[in-house]
């Protein structure tokens, strides 16, 4: 899957991880495993890398500018905006 040339001495690190998977998926993946003459770990070792691979942006977005208010007068006396229960029965007109 990954290629590393001209090394002449490689060094493989292995690590065990204890995984939780469902029922269904885990006998899915056994099966699966089975079928192609592999074992469970060498599924996982070769599916992970394209899941990881495939949530990497393809392209950034675009920026956008958003526009800034130039409004003048601010909030109305006794309006507290860290307050969401009194701002919404200011605006509900209770008292």
């Amino acid at each position: 899957m990954f290629e590393v040339p001209h090394v002449t001495s490689v060094k493989l690190r292995h690590m065990k991880a204890i995984v939780k998977l469902s029922d269904r998926l885990l006998e899915q993946a056994k099966r699966e495993a089975t079928r192609r003459g592999e074992t469970l770990t060498a599924l996982i070792e070769q599916g992970l890398p394209l899941v990881l691979a495939s949530s990497v942006p393809q392209h950034r977005r675009k920026r956008v500018n958003l526009p800034i208010c130039r409004a003048v007068g601010g909030v109305l006396p006794g309006v507290d905006l860290n307050d969401s229960s009194r701002l919404s029965d200011t605006m509900e007109g209770r008292p």
